[in-house]
């Protein structure tokens, strides 16, 4: 399977690219920005997109979404209680001080426990709500791997102090959906480096009480 991230947008989210070896068939997860380097990445592997997931609907992972659904035909899969955040990216991109992008369709409204197939891999879908109302992580057993959104960071995790944030939730999040997975699972976090459940288990300050 491969996997790319590409750090996109002003805010340098992370973005995945997922595809199949054998079908070049791909699913592009958090596509915030910069399109002409997704896109690039797409045809180094000659990939074709299938699917378009978004982890959560703040504009530097969901900013691109429309115009690279537009190009490819591909569905966006998201979970509807950020649907609220996704009509506000006017006042998003403000906070940033970026021009709106265009607001995508949903989908597919994605909920816990759904499963999104690429081919015959399957990305399960935990709704990990803290961060906003309708963040999702994606667990993708075949690979041993983790896309956690901005639920979980290398020593942090994600803030709570913007609409739909909720301290309590994120804490319960990570117990009970990310720290359940085993210590080898490699997480790709929505900002920065990567990390394991285990790394995070055992140094994450935040985590010492859970």
């Amino acid at each position: 399977m491969i996997h790319e991230v590409l750090p996109v947008g002003k805010l340098q989210c992370n973005c995945s690219i997922f595809g199949d070896e054998s079908t070049r068939q791909a699913i592009v997860i958090d596509p915030g920005d910069d399109l002409d380097q997704i896109e690039a990445m797409l045809a180094e592997h000659e990939l074709t997109v299938t699917g378009i997931v978004i982890t959560h609907a703040h504009i530097d992972h969901i900013g691109g979404a429309a115009k690279l659904r537009a190009k490819t035909g591909a569905p966006v899969y998201m979970n509807e209680n950020d649907i609220a955040l996704r009509d506000m990216l006017d006042t998003q991109a403000a906070w940033i001080g970026s021009p709106a992008p265009d607001k995508t369709e949903i989908d597919v409204a994605v909920k816990d426990g759904d499963t999104i197939k690429l081919v015959d891999t399957e990305f399960q879908v935990l709704h990990t709500p803290g961060h906003t109302q309708g963040s999702i992580s994606l667990f993708v057993a075949s690979e041993n791997k983790l896309i956690a959104g901005d639920t979980l960071f290398m020593g942090s995790i994600g803030r709570t102090d913007l609409p739909g944030g909720n301290t309590r939730q994120i804490f319960a999040s990570i117990k009970d959906k990310l720290l359940p997975l085993d210590d080898s699972v490699e997480v790709t976090c929505g900002h920065g480096p990567g990390t394991t459940i285990g790394r995070e288990r055992d140094q994450n300050p935040f985590l010492r009480d859970l």
